[in-house]
This record gives C-alpha cells, sequence and structure tokens, in this order.
C-alpha cells in the first residue's frame, strides 16, 4: 500500500534538485543553468549534475 504524498512535499524534496554525478553532492539549482553548464558543485567543482531521481509510486 502507497503512501499518500502531498504535492508541497513533492515539490520541496524534487523540484529543482540535482546530484552531483562525481561526488553525490546534493544542491538546488535552476534547471536551466544546469543544462548550460553555469552551475558546478560546491564541493568538488564538477559541472557534471544530473536531476534527483524520483520514487516510482
Amino acid at each position: 500500500m502507497a503512501k499518500k504524498v502531498f504535492p508541497e512535499a513533492m515539490g520541496r524534496l524534487y523540484n529543482r534538485v540535482f546530484v552531483c554525478k562525481v561526488c553525490k553532492a546534493k544542491m538546488r539549482a535552476d534547471s536551466a543553468k544546469v543544462r548550460l553548464g553555469k552551475v558546478k558543485c560546491r564541493t568538488c567543482g564538477s559541472h557534471a549534475l544530473r536531476p534527483k531521481k524520483k520514487p516510482l509510486v
């Protein structure tokens, strides 16, 4: 049985959240800037970011 997930919580946890592919650090950024490569990881300096995966419900 799946839990009820509120849209406010889904937005807070997964909207605009990206994960560094090198060091797995999470950060919140604008998706257009990430696509253009203007955002870098604050821990390792890498530009390789991916969106945080959402759970299958």
